[in-house]
């Protein structure tokens, strides 16, 4: 795995030439994440909303229509060009976007009551301490609400395999067990655990994806062969439906309080 200097570059320069093509993958396969963690984290007027590796601002913009002020901070600045946009189409506000290194937030300590991210941790060289960070920028008594990539026991190495042939900014994606233990580790109270899917047709997929010439090809075929030997061998229960090859990817959702 890259230190962390080194996969901020690689994040930088995947998400920049990913942004617009993440955005409408985003816009053009809404998932159930944003209603499960907003049914999860119960945020409310009163909160103080930071979303932390806010990409192309979906969660972020969610939230400032509920809550009364939103922070949405990430590495990428061609993401949150992105996430302007979602903002400015959506007409809120009571929301700012700020450039930040994920290690490194730029706020002080208890600043928030409700602090989330969204498939984030899994592009991280760190994500313990990722979540610290988070905990750290956490007001006593708030949450922290993190959904990620999840695949199940046994079929991690693969899944990750294939994420970081496809995406050079993958890094690992943690089982469940191993997400929720990150939280217990810094003795955080678990209050919720939700595990659900997310599908995509592959090719909507590869169009977000920029690794190196030829690399494309390679993936495609390892899908349609792990689709045909119906094995689930790369943990992403690829498939053909009415035509298409299809995936989905595993994800767990944990609210956890201080």
């Amino acid at each position: 795995m890259p230190a962390p200097s080194a996969q901020n570059e690689i994040v930088l320069d995947q998400f920049t030439k990913q942004a617009e093509a993440y955005a409408a993958l985003v816009r053009a396969n809404p998932s159930g994440t944003l209603a499960a963690l907003l049914e999860a984290a119960r945020p409310g007027p009163d909160d103080r909303a930071l979303d932390v590796g806010c990409g192309a601002g979906g969660l972020a913009v969610a939230l400032a229509q509920v809550c009364g002020e939103v922070t949405g901070v990430d590495l990428t600045p061609a993401m949150l060009d992105q996430a302007r946009a979602a903002q400015a189409a959506k007409g809120v506000t009571n929301l700012r976007w700020e450039t930040a290194d994920v290690t490194a937030l730029p706020f002080p300590d208890a600043s928030f009551s409700l602090v989330t991210s969204t498939a984030m941790l899994h592009h991280t060289a760190d994500p313990a301490a990722v979540l610290a960070e988070m905990r750290r920028v956490c007001a006593p008594g708030g949450r922290i609400a993190v959904a990620d990539l999840t695949p199940a026991p046994g079929k991690g190495p693969a899944f990750d395999a294939i994420e970081t042939l496809r995406d050079p900014s993958h890094t690992h994606a943690m089982p469940s067990a191993e997400l929720r233990g990150l939280g217990e580790r810094l003795r955080l109270v678990e209050q919720s655990v939700r595990a659900f899917d997310v599908n995509f047709p592959l090719e909507s997929v590869l169009a977000t994806s920029f690794p190196e010439a030829g690399v494309l090809d390679k993936v495609r075929a390892l899908y349609a062969a792990d689709a045909a030997g119906g094995a689930d061998a790369l943990g992403l229960a690829a498939r053909v439906e009415e035509g298409r090859l299809m995936v989905t990817y595993p994800m767990t959702l944990v609210v956890w309080t201080l």
